[in-house]
């Protein structure tokens, strides 16, 4: 029985194209020397837009990951299934090379090419995401043993994806996962209690690396289907890092167990475990007692994918806020044309858009890294300290983007809660906040010039904005602190407790340079005003009367690229 009509309702944001719809992604590709990957980006764009892959990450996170532990036969198995969909995300992202461009193109720009990737991949389902970045970020902590990597490294570059749980040696490509930390340490990954004794040389598979036995727990390990996990263990000499496949050179199962999926509030895709290892055979990689030091090169490289995340976040948040107030009607006029949700939006769209620059700026690091010195220690320390920021700026974003939708956007039928989920999750992995500040603090104590290559950033800025420059000034006066400050345990505890407000706000002046040379008039002179002056608020939605807030909107939702979107 009809017993409404249903009108003012915006439809579901399907049948678009990531790429062709984002001006500022496009922009940036260009700009950081990735202009190359475009037809690559614009299909897998089209891919991640449409009805059908975004059905297929509705059914992922509605279809979740089941543990076997064991056969009907009674077998251990310690194995997860999948729904269909979680698959085809996978197929699709690995075929994309969201898991290995910059190994496989030496192309300039291919880390910036690839985190455009990962943007918009995370933008249509997050879970998929984790196994594609460790995968990825494996390569650099391989390296360090190369015959491992002879070995491992063609299988993890390919772009077949294959799913079939058997020994890797059979398979067309490999996923990698990671595992470090435990019930009783967290991020103090020193006090782990997982030990690996040596057992000998390795055979066929191995690559000749030393092998060890491996016994103890992993309190997280997500993707426990993965083909092999970095994994760190004591040995007489410290923690060290080892590879430890899921199935041996000769074919049987590893003596790695399952013990329970993690019911996480969010990811919920992505199958995250604890597992037990019972003298589980695993491969050496780098120098005994120095793993720290060698999965820092995965972890270094999931940081960057964090951040990448975070913005991706905020961009289809915001996104899908100013596809609804487009579309949705109160108190007789147009949401998107009333001032204060204007106001929202327009704060939104310059949350996300310096994100997206910083993120990238972050990225092109990564691609110049090998070739310059001081690009190298621009992507040391800005990865840390974009990580700290723009990781915290998600959940506040997402949050404010839901609101926009009133009760629709608390609907679970609806994208905003999943992606409002995915949200907080960022700041925790490798690394939260706090973690990440102290880290920034020790870069600074090893090396007090560190901080240099963020002032020449800083200074590539000065003189288009009077605020900008007082601040950045500011910023100056608190590097130069940090750097004389005395070797007392006074200083140090000082130190620490003011470490997140220094980080951001060596985050927000890297931004706003950033925007200020790139940007739009209209965009730079809005962010200065409300992030580095007392003349915006703390919420979104309040900024200066000055600013022009309907172009920054404008210029952010690309109307006309969703004009042929399907209903829902």
């Amino acid at each position: 029985m009809a017993t409404h009509t249903v009108f003012n309702q915006a439809k579901a944001l399907v049948g678009y194209n990531m790429f062709d719809s984002d001006a500022l992604l496009k922009d940036l590709i260009k700009r950081y020397g990735a202009e190359w990957a475009e037809e690559r980006l614009k299909g897998f764009g089209a891919f991640a837009g449409s009805a059908f892959g975004i059905g297929l990450a509705i059914d992922a996170n509605t279809n979740l990951p089941v543990l076997k532990t064991h056969s009907r036969f009674g077998e251990r198995i310690d194995q997860v299934d999948f729904h269909p969909s979680y698959h085809n995300l996978m197929a699709a992202s690995i075929e994309a090379g969201a898991h290995s461009l910059p190994w496989t193109d030496r192309r300039d720009g291919a880390h910036v090419a690839r985190a455009a990737l990962l943007y918009m991949a995370f933008q249509n389902e997050a879970g998929h995401c984790c196994p594609i970045s460790m995968t990825y970020s494996a390569i650099p902590a391989l390296r360090k043993q190369p015959e491992l990597a002879k070995v491992w490294e063609p299988l993890i570059t390919s772009t077949k994806y294959d799913s079939r749980f058997i020994p890797f040696m059979q398979k067309t490509g490999v996923t990698i996962g990671m595992g470090m930390t435990e019930k009783q340490g967290g991020s103090d990954v020193r006090a782990n209690t997982t030990m690996a004794v040596p057992v000998g040389a390795g055979g066929a598979g191995s690559g000749a690396a030393k092998e060890y036995l491996l016994t103890g727990h992993k309190w997280f390990c997500s993707a426990p289907m993965s083909d092999a996990f970095l994994i760190l263990a004591q040995t007489e000499k410290g923690p060290s890092c080892f590879l430890v496949p899921r199935f041996k050179p000769n074919g049987e199962k590893n003596a790695i167990f399952i013990q329970r999926l993690k019911d996480k509030m969010g990811n919920k895709s992505n199958a995250s475990s604890e597992i037990e290892l019972e003298n589980a055979l695993g491969f050496l990689v780098g120098d005994e007692g120095r793993g720290v030091p060698t999965i820092i090169e995965m972890v270094n490289h999931t940081r960057l994918d964090c951040i990448i995340s975070s913005a991706a976040l905020m961009r289809q948040a915001t996104l899908q806020a100013m596809h609804h107030c487009h579309h949705r009607s109160a108190f007789g006029k147009v949401l998107s044309e009333q001032p204060l949700m204007v106001n929202v939006l327009a704060d939104l769209a310059l949350e996300s858009e310096a994100a997206l620059r910083l993120t990238m700026r972050v990225a092109r690091s990564y691609d110049q890294a090998q070739t310059s010195a001081k690009e190298a220690q621009f992507k040391r320390i800005v990865s840390a300290i974009a990580k700290y920021w723009v990781c915290k700026r998600a959940p506040m974003a997402v949050a404010e983007a839901l609101e926009c939708f009133g009760g629709n956007g608390y609907v679970e039928e609806g994208p905003m809660p999943r992606l409002f989920r995915e949200s907080p999750l960022l700041g925790i992995w490798e690394g939260s906040g706090n973690v990440i500040c102290l880290d920034v603090l020790r870069a600074v104590s090893t090396n007090p010039n560190t901080l240099d290559v963020v002032v020449e950033e800083l200074d590539s800025a000065l003189g288009i904005n009077r605020r900008y420059d007082m601040f950045v000034a500011s910023v100056k006066h608190d590097i130069k602190a940090l750097k004389t400050a005395p070797a007392t345990k006074a200083a140090a505890a000082a130190r620490e407790k003011g470490a997140r407000r220094f980080v951001e706000r060596l985050a927000l002046a890297m931004q706003a340079s950033l925007m200020l040379k790139d940007a739009s008039e209209a965009s730079a002179k809005a962010f200065v005003a409300s992030r580095l002056t007392n003349a915006g608020g703390y919420a979104f939605g309040t900024l200066p009367a000055k600013v022009d807030a309907k172009k920054i909107m404008d210029d952010a939702y690309p109307a006309a690229h969703l004009s042929g979107q399907s209903p829902a």
